[in-house]
């Protein structure tokens, strides 16, 4: 199962209620942060959950709404003992943008390792899930993220009998090991049966409705997305600065067919998102007008 807390739905500047762009995930035991706005530490302090076991930290883009809470999260990091490195992903220029903001915490007790995204899309795997990184269409280089966990198929004990593979050997083949013993060799696809539906996640923030947003996006439980502007009126100002109304992402969510949208990334000036939730509704029945703090748990699949 994946824990999802989006921190911050605000874009451009924080709000007394509204603090700036980040979103936390939890997998097997290890954190994931996506964009570390102002206020990520305070929202995750609120929601509870701690800091200390962030082991991946990924950025959009550069821009100071989506970054500018890096030094204080680093340092909290550190004071919360931690050793571990922490691995940092993020469009070129990373390493120069992190060390500078690092003036301010120059000293940590643990490594960064830096991984700057220069293609199209980009693909990472970690211990049970896998990270895909994509560019979207922004005023500067930016990029959306999809995080996958697969599921392998079913153990089938009796296929594993009549294979005659000794018992000690089943649990290891079913985590996908495969297996040398007194000349034979035994793997996974001789006991499990076809992968099962795994669990997606897509997240995109200050960007054009593009087809490659929904082509990433396809079939996701859950779709975070920028609705920067409220009103189709704001079409012609979203155009202006590379940024989607309300309408536009969940056009995308429809054309992606996914389970459930969630809007963020909120302009100041739109003090009432929920306002429109009904209309943007018409267009994709399962969104959400998300606010601070917004917390699901995505499940597999029961069978």
């Amino acid at each position: 199962m994946l824990d999802v807390c989006l921190l911050g739905t605000g874009g451009m500047m924080p709000l007394p209620y509204r603090w700036l762009t980040s979103l936390l995930m939890r997998y097997n035991g290890s954190s994931i942060l996506i964009d570390c706005g102002e206020g990520t530490q305070i929202a995750m302090r609120k929601k509870g959950w701690s800091a200390k076991p962030i082991d991946v930290i990924c950025f959009t883009h550069y821009h100071a709404d989506h970054i500018s809470g890096l030094p204080g999260m680093l340092l909290t990091m550190g004071n919360a003992e931690r050793t571990e490195p922490v691995l940092m992903i993020g469009p070129k220029g990373l390493t120069r943008v992190v060390n500078a903001l690092r003036v301010i915490a120059p000293e940590l007790p643990f490594e960064i390792i830096y991984h700057e995204i220069t293609g199209n899309e980009e693909q990472l795997d970690f211990d049970g899930y896998t990270l895909t990184a994509f560019k979207v269409s922004h005023n500067v280089t930016c990029y959306g993220y999809t995080i996958s966990i697969p599921r392998a198929g079913r153990f089938d004990a009796e296929r594993a009998k009549e294979q005659n593979i000794p018992l000690p050997f089943w649990s290891r083949l079913q985590k996908g090991e495969e297996i040398e013993w007194e000349g034979k060799r035994f793997t996974p696809d001789m006991v499990l049966g076809p992968a099962r539906k795994g669990i997606k996640l897509t997240y995109c923030t200050d960007s054009r409705p593009v087809d490659s947003i929904a082509d990433f996006a396809a079939g996701s439980d859950l779709f975070i997305c920028e609705g920067m502007y409220g009103g189709e009126d704001s079409l012609v100002k979203a155009m202006e600065h590379k940024h989607m109304t309300f309408y536009e992402a969940a056009n995308l969510a429809k054309q992606a067919r996914v389970r459930e949208l969630w809007l963020t990334h909120y302009s100041p000036s739109l003090a009432r998102p929920k306002d429109y939730e009904n209309e943007v509704k018409k267009i994709f029945q399962n969104t959400v007008v998300a606010k601070d703090g917004r917390t699901t748990t995505i499940r597999f699949e029961e069978e």
